[in-house]
Formats: structure tokens, sequence, C-alpha cells
């Protein structure tokens, strides 16, 4: 009780501080979330958002993994928020803002966690070794891997997730060249940049598109007017890292052939019927597409079921033909098999880069509760000419989520034509790429390749992504004008 009592003693001049600087023309009884972007608990929630994102782009200085930081920011942040609605009775409101982005934060984490749950599966089941082998067969070199990863990527994402996407692509990269690090991260960054433009000209490649598409603001046929600038965004970057990427052989040819184990092929399937009842949950049902994603965790657990229960029958009989034949190889890798298990693929997933998506979601969420994305926002399209505006909102993307950006543009109600609507559609989705923190691909990879591409890494080629990024404007606003 003493304890309570000293704690609640310390806090209420701290909460005299706080209200003393929040404006005095908001009443008590508002149910609206007030502006404190004027207030001392604004500015200090905005410079722990800073000082967290300094943290996390000085990881590789510092040691220090990226989740940590935006962990703290966000309780931080969300603390000082509860405490102040708590002092003028107002608790509900912050607590139903703080329920919606934690709910959008578990969609983000089951959605990943069943891709990630699949990628360590088709790991297990030896498709990428399957897959870095053939290629290597066919003497493809480090410069025809870039182009074919970066094509894939352009391609699938415009009808599947980017982070999904990219995932798929990294891994094979990482397959094919292990310890080419400067190739890992070209790579990477054509990867990011691919699925972020590939997801720009389709309603339902990105989530800001699909957020502009709902909102009725651009039809479904319109969005294929961004098909070319989204090629040039990919393209132009792609051209100069090529030139980087010496013509060598992607690996040594290996003297086995990588043989899949039993699934493999099933596994594959499954996960692109996964992707297919995701994609049908949102657009034909109307629902959150994680619900097509846990149905395919659905599906991987039945076939895992399956699998272990049809194992002993399956030793039995390849162990009568390797007797038969009299292949000793075959008989020791027999002993090695175990029972697949679907609960240790999900323990495999990246579990920094989830918790560093629960930060910046509640961070995110937090300054846009306090009002700094809405007036930043009111700012530029009172201030700017609408195009000025929208290729900024692009670079915001690549420092802040690009989803509550384009939520405040869309909010804002800014007085454009189809033009302008379809220019920061664009921008919102390939501004990302800018950094690698400014997209879930990017930070996604970050955590797939433990460290060999970073934030530090991404930046310094920062400038090759913007000559992209101006030239698909230009384009965008000469083919469409």
């Amino acid at each position: 009780m003493l304890k309570l009592y000293l704690t609640s003693n310390h806090l209420k001049p701290f909460l005299l501080l706080l209200l003393s600087f929040t404006p005095s023309c908001f009443a008590k009884g508002l149910e609206q979330p007030i502006d404190l972007t004027h207030s001392l608990l604004g500015w200090i929630a905005l410079a722990v958002f800073i000082l967290s994102y300094v943290f996390v782009i000085a990881e590789d200085y510092f040691h220090l993994r990226k989740s940590k930081p935006v962990l703290m920011a966000a309780g931080l942040i969300w603390l000082m928020i509860g405490f102040y609605y708590n002092s003028i009775h107002q608790a509900h409101i912050a607590e139903a803002a703080f329920n919606h982005h934690l709910l959008e934060y578990a969609q983000l984490l089951l959605f990943l966690l069943v891709a990630m749950a699949y990628i360590n599966a088709m790991e297990e089941r030896l498709v990428f070794d399957y897959l870095r082998v053939s290629m290597i067969q066919k003497k493809l070199n480090l410069r025809n891997l870039f182009w074919i990863t970066g094509i894939l990527a352009f391609i699938i994402s415009s009808f599947a997730n980017n982070l999904t996407t990219a995932m798929l692509m990294c891994a094979i990269v990482l397959k094919m060249a292990p310890t080419n690090k400067r190739f890992i991260n070209l790579s990477c960054i054509n990867i990011v940049v691919a699925s972020n433009a590939g997801g720009a000209f389709s309603p339902f490649g990105d989530i800001t598109t699909l957020m502009i598409w709902q909102a009725g603001l651009v039809e479904f046929s319109q969005f294929w007017a961004l098909f070319i600038p989204a090629v040039v965004n990919f393209i132009i970057p792609a051209l100069i890292f090529s030139w980087m990427i010496p013509p060598i052989p992607a690996g040594q040819v290996e003297q086995t052939p990588v043989q899949l184990k039993r699934g493999a092929k099933r596994i594959v399937c499954l996960f692109g019927l996964t992707i297919g009842t995701a994609v049908a949950c949102h657009n034909f049902a109307g629902l959150p597409a994680v619900l097509g994603m846990m149905m395919g965790l659905a599906y991987l657990k039945f076939f895992g079921f399956f699998l272990r229960k049809s194992l002993p029958r399956s030793l039995y009989l390849k162990r009568q033909i390797a007797q038969q034949q009299k292949d000793k190889a075959a008989l020791e890798q027999l002993g090695t098999i175990v029972p697949f298990d679907v609960f240790d693929k999900i323990a495999r997933a990246e579990w920094d880069t989830l918790l560093f998506f629960y930060g910046v979601v509640m961070c995110v969420g937090g300054l846009n509760f306090l009002g700094y994305l809405s007036l930043f926002s009111e700012q530029l399209y009172q201030q700017w000419n609408p195009t000025y505006a929208n290729i900024v909102v692009g670079v915001m993307s690549a420092i802040v989520d690009n989803i509550p950006v384009m939520f405040a543009v869309i909010n804002m109600h800014p007085d454009m034509d189809l033009q302008q609507w379809l220019l920061v559609t664009m921008t919102a989705g390939v501004g990302g790429s800018l950094l690698s923190v400014g997209s879930a691909a990017g930070v996604a990879l970050m955590g797939q390749t433990r460290g060999v591409y970073s934030f530090m890494s991404h930046l310094k080629w920062s400038w090759v992504i913007a000559i992209g990024y101006v030239a698909s404007i230009a384009v965008h606003l000469w083919l469409n004008s």
C-alpha cells in the first residue's frame, strides 16, 4: 500500500505538468481524441520515438536488436497517453485506440507467422536447396540470379503479399550465395524495390492501394495506369545494381543432387493454395486476408498429421527397396528421418522481426492518436502543390509506415484529381523502398539475413533507389496527365 501511495503521489506532479502544457480549448467531456501535438506530452512522445529509431538505425554499431528500443518506446508512449486520458476521465478513448492498433498488429503477426512457418517447412523439406542445385546445374550466374529473383518478386507481389514474396526470394538468394555478402545486399535491395513496385499497380498488391480502392477514389481498372511507372521504378535501380554484379557462377556444382524430402512438392502447392485463400477471403468475402492465412496453417497442420501417421509405412517400403538394391547410403539416410513437426517450423520464426513490427505499429499508432500525422498531412496539402505533397508522402512512407500516412491523407479529403490520387498511391507504395525500415519486406529481410542486409547497407544505395523513384513519378505525370 505504501508503495502504491508513493507511486501515485510521484506521478501526480508529472501528470499536472503534462496537463499544464495541454491546449486549454479542450473540454473534459470530449469523446474525441485530443490534439496533443503542442503539449509537453506530445513533444516527449515524439522525442522517444525519434530516439528509438536512432537505436534502430545504429543497430550494427550498438549490437542491440532492433525490437528492444521500439518495444520500450511503444510502452512509454502509450503509458503517457493512458495516464493523461485517465486523469481527465476519458480512459476509454485511449483504450479503444490502443485496441484498434493492437488488432492491426495481431492480424499482421498471424499473417507473418503462417508465412514464416511455410517458408521454414519448405526449407526443412529441402525445397530451396533443390532450387539452388537446379540453378547451379543450369550454369546460372549471379547476375542471372539477381534478375530472376527481382522479376519474380515484381510479378508475384502484384497478387500476393510483398512481404511473403520478398522472404521467398531472399531464401533462394541465401541458398545460392550464402557467403557473398555484397551480392546478398544488392539482391535484397533489388527484391525490396521489386516487391514494393509490384504491389503499387494492383488494388490487392498492397494495403495502401487497397485502402484507395475501397474508398472509391480509384476504380479497379484504373490502377493499371501505374504499371509502366512501377516497372520504371524497379528497372532503373536494377540496371545500375546489375552492372556491379559480376557474371560469375552462383556456386560450385555439387556432385550429389539434392532429393526433395517426402511431401515437399505438396507443401509448395499448399502454400500457393494458402495465398489464394487469403486473396479470396479479402476480395470475395470482404474479410481480412489473415483469415485465409490461418486456414492455410490448418492445411499445413492436417498435412503434417498425414505425414506423421503414414511415416512408418513409408519407411518400411523405402527400406525394402533399399535392401533389394543394396543401397547402404539410402539405408543410412532412412535412419535419420524424423517426423514432420509443424510447431517446430513456427518456433523457428524470426521473433525479433515480429516484435519489431509490434513496436513500430504501436509507436506510429500512438503518434497518430496524438495528432502528429494529421497535422503533417494538413500542412502539406494546404501549403504545397498536390504533386509536391504527394512526392513528400512517398518519402514519409520510408520513415513512417505508409498505412497511417495514407489513412491520414484519405481522411483529409484533399481536392485532387485521378492523376494525383494515382500518384499518391504509387509514391506511398514505392517510397518505402528508400529505406530498409520503410516497408515490411525490408524489415523482414533484415531479420532473415541476420545482419548481412542491414539499415546502413541499404542506406548506402538509397540514392540509386531515389533515381528510380523520381523517374517513375516523371513517367506517371507524362503518361497519365
